[in-house]
């Protein structure tokens, strides 16, 4: 199994590199849903083609990406789901209830589930899994506000903080509220190749880089689910390759992030269903700076490199026009969103900053880190020449993404290329952008651009800290005014090309409930969404 043996790698596993595409053609028509349905039949098997690996499914000891959660997630699952609409809500929680301050959470577990293996779900084990989250090299960084957990009683678990956290609970929606057995605890590497949990499906067989298969788990609390017998999740790397094997009937569905899969099976709306992401859901494409080094470590040439950014000309060239051009980590349908203050293409204005700096310091010159993949560096390219013109000089090295994303968490280059900020809640990018995560070169670092900004640190803060609504959309408006002042990210544009395709024959996609009957979140993660598996069914077998 392939694993990424950093000391600490990247929690929620936000930071993807993106494949981009080449030109294409012009955006299709809405795709339908296909034929009518009668409704969920019981039985049958999906296989389903995902873009890589797990690198382990022990959400305490491994590092999480869509894939991780598309796999790992039908077996196990976590204390808090989120909703349509993105608020949280309880799943294997009962309840979460805070104190007037919010810092103290009372945790309820729902009583009646029980493990695979027939141990029942108790309080005492969700302290216990809280408990090795927050001892974990993985994840122990985004539980520093958790000063404590006490049980209360038999089903109940106090967190007691250091600081109010209005949106603790999106973090339980995530691999850090993912729940294992007492064995799973006492044995991590067992339970890193064959997990147990509470999910909808067991684990039946894993083979590396190839393949892992789940099937039915008679034990499910949830009345009537799962509707499937099994599911087969097959690895395929290369994007073409989903796309040739789908087409040719070798799977039942895929995901993928090019315009051009969305354009072809969109227009078979008798054959296949394309299901995008919207929304909070939805990355954002980047250049990731290194605010520590130089020249970087300049604002004027970050700032130069974002006007010499010519956006729009990136979405024709590389989208299809699909895309929308991004200012900053969230798009202008999310309610946390502000306008303004984003440096515009400009040349001119990029061209004089450079000479402003060159005259104090000489010719501006960095190196540009990008995964070989042809998708990703025709991207690459594009930015290296925008960025000449206007007398930036930019070399390009290549590296695997496990390299890439290593080097960016300890500070070893000036710029990546970079895909994340998909939370549901914008206090999911904290550890991203607060200062006190900003680590020197050489050290880990989970705010990767090692910004230290006072304003935009005690603006997050200030978010975390507010149940007030109007108080936490004033403090995120300041966020994205620093992002833009301070310009520690190149945005480009938000990734709504990610998305899954299947055939008519599988029902489902994006439409589970909640056990509460609410609508649950669509599609979430990055740049390839997921979604979960339990209600997911066949109209042919």
């Amino acid at each position: 199994m392939k694993r990424w043996r950093t000391p600490a790698t990247l929690l929620l596993a936000a930071s993807v590199m993106l494949a981009c595409s080449g030109q294409r053609p012009v955006e299709p028509q809405s795709p339908s849903s296909g034929p009518a349905a009668t409704g969920p039949a019981q039985g049958g098997r999906l296989v389903y083609a995902l873009s890589a690996d797990a690198n382990g499914f022990n959400p305490i000891t491994d590092q999480f990406a869509a894939q991780s959660y598309s796999m790992t997630g039908t077996i196990i699952e976590p204390l808090v789901s989120v909703d349509a609409n993105g608020d949280w809500k309880p799943y294997l929680a009962e309840s979460l209830t805070p104190n007037k301050k919010y810092d103290e959470w009372t945790i309820k577990v729902r009583s009646g589930i029980s493990f695979s293996d027939g141990i029942s779900l108790t309080g005492d084990i969700v302290k216990a899994n809280l408990e090795a989250q927050k001892k974990s090299p993985l994840t122990a960084a985004t539980f520093i506000p958790i000063k404590s957990f006490e049980l209360t009683g038999p089903m109940t678990v106090k967190v007691n903080l250091h600081l109010p956290w209005v949106a603790f609970p999106y973090y339980l929606a995530t691999q850090t509220g993912m729940i294992v057995p007492p064995a799973s605890l006492t044995d991590p590497r067992t339970a890193s190749l064959k997990p147990v949990g509470t999910g909808p499906f067991v684990f039946k067989e894993y083979v590396p880089d190839n393949r892992m298969v789940v099937t039915r788990n008679p034990r499910y609390w949830r009345q009537g689910l799962p509707y499937l017998d099994e599911i087969e999740f097959r690895i395929l790397p290369d994007t073409q390759t989903r796309a040739q094997t789908l087409e040719a009937g070798g799977v039942d569905a895929i995901g993928t992030s090019r315009d051009e899969d969305l354009t072809k099976f969109g227009a078979m709306k008798d054959t296949y269903t394309v299901h995008r992401a919207q929304g909070m859901a939805v990355a954002e494409y980047m250049f990731l700076l290194n605010t520590a080094v130089a020249p970087l470590d300049d604002v004027r040439v970050r700032r130069a490199m974002a006007h010499a950014m010519d956006r729009e000309t990136v979405i024709k060239t590389l989208r299809g026009g699909m895309t929308e051009p991004a200012d900053g980590p969230w798009s202008k349908d999310s309610p946390w969103y502000t306008p303004g203050g984003y440096p515009a293409y400009d040349l001119a204005k990029a061209t004089a900053l450079v000479k402003e700096v060159e005259a104090e310091k000489g010719p501006i010159s960095f190196e540009l880190i990008s995964t070989p993949d042809p998708n990703t560096m025709q991207g690459v390219e594009l930015a290296q020449d925008m960025w000449r013109k206007a007398g930036i000089e930019v070399s390009i090295k290549q590296a695997d993404q496990a390299d890439l994303i290593n080097r960016a968490i300890t500070g070893q280059f000036s710029a990546t290329v970079w895909t994340q900020f998909s939370a549901q809640d914008p206090d999911g990018e904290y550890v991203w952008m607060h200062q006190s995560y900003a680590k020197p070169v050489g050290s880990i670092s989970l705010n990767m651009t090692r910004l230290k900004d006072d304003k935009l640190s005690s603006a997050l803060d200030a978010g975390r800290m507010s149940p007030d609504e109007a108080t936490r959309k004033q403090a995120y408006a300041t966020v994205q005014q620093r992002l833009r002042d301070q310009v520690p990210y190149v945005f480009i544009d938000h990734l709504n090309t990610g998305a899954i395709i299947a055939r008519t024959k599988v029902r489902g996609i994006g439409e589970h409930v909640l056990p509460d009957g609410e609508k649950g979140l669509p599609l979430t993660g990055s740049p390839i969404p997921y979604h979960p598996f339990g209600q997911l069914w066949v109209s042919e077998r």
